[in-house]
């Protein structure tokens, strides 16, 4: 495994952040980490870069110990920030110089040419920081995230403020890094997470409430009932949509509605015969989706 987290607790005071997290992720593994604002995300992540210490429990990184002291195994590590945070007044290849200095590589003049190919600063990389767009910012970011070549990368919020451009190239940009290496993504934007990741993690006060596939966690805890969307050619009442087999809530009017399910049984069979014995042709039927924003709410709200 390229990380493994166990049984970590992080106290503020007398605020626990984290408790008792415990996390798994090997490589090729591309893990969208979602929670609430407060909820321990980059709390999690600090530790795991070993920029914070935890209270108990511990991090390994490709079997090694991560402690802060320990500067050695962060070359294994690549992290960018929620708040990237990049010396405006540098130039862009000048900012990647210094990193490559930090990290003590060699050949370093090639290495700053391949992050500049590898994330399209090509046209931008004579030019000072201050000078960039935030997408372009971001990219410098993610350049010298890159420029060790670790094999686990953390991305704290990495498409904060991007135009929908912007967003679609980093996301393509983060897809294709994440194919030879462990990255780990926290975002608040679900469309994100739910397009460019292949598990995702769910943290609320501070622990961990969902952890897997996300097709499959859908399933798990959306899927206790369906929800099946229903045109008609004429209005229809609510009271007698109320009344067909199988049907738990109505919500709508007119021609539209939404019905749900009590069970996972499948309604449309049920709602068809009864809009041909009533004489009200459907123009639509059709299951609704379960999306990520709705996992998301499920197991982070409020009780």
């Amino acid at each position: 495994m390229s990380i493994v987290t166990s049984n970590i607790t992080k106290l503020f005071g007398k605020q626990k952040a984290l408790n008792d997290v415990s996390l798994m992720l090997k490589k090729g593994e591309l893990a969208g980490f979602l929670g609430p604002n407060g909820a321990g995300k980059s709390t999690m992540m600090k530790i795991i870069t070993g920029f914070l210490a935890a209270d108990e429990g511990e991090v390994l990184v490709n079997g090694q110990k991560i402690l802060p002291e320990k500067t050695n195994i962060r070359k294994d590590i690549g992290y960018l920030p929620e708040h990237n945070p990049l010396y405006t007044d540098l130039y862009v290849k000048e900012s990647l110089a210094i990193t490559a200095g930090f990290y003590g590589l060699k050949n370093r003049t090639k290495c700053i040419a391949e992050m500049v190919d590898l994330t399209g600063l090509g046209d931008e990389q004579h030019k000072k920081i201050g000078a960039l767009s935030k997408g372009y910012r971001q990219r410098v970011g993610l350049a010298q995230a890159l420029i060790h070549n670790p094999s686990v990368l953390i991305l704290d919020e990495p498409t904060t403020g991007l135009d929908p451009n912007q967003l679609d190239e980093i996301r393509n940009l983060i897809k294709e890094i994440s194919k030879e290496k462990t990255v780990m993504l926290s975002s608040h934007i679900m469309q994100e997470v739910e397009a460019v990741c292949n598990r995702v993690i769910i943290i609320n006060h501070g622990k961990i409430v969902a952890d897997g596939d996300i097709v499959q966690l859908k399933k798990g805890v959306l899927r206790r009932s369906q929800v099946v969307i229903a045109e008609f050619s004429n209005p229809m009442e609510i009271r007698l949509l109320q009344k067909i087999s199988g049907v738990k809530n109505v919500t709508g009017s007119g021609h539209y509605w939404e019905l749900e399910s009590n069970g996972e049984r499948d309604i449309r069979p049920d709602i068809f015969r009864f809009a041909a014995s009533t004489d009200n042709p459907l123009l639509t039927l059709q299951e609704k989706q379960d999306n990520l924003e709705g996992l998301f709410r499920k197991l982070t709200q409020k009780n």
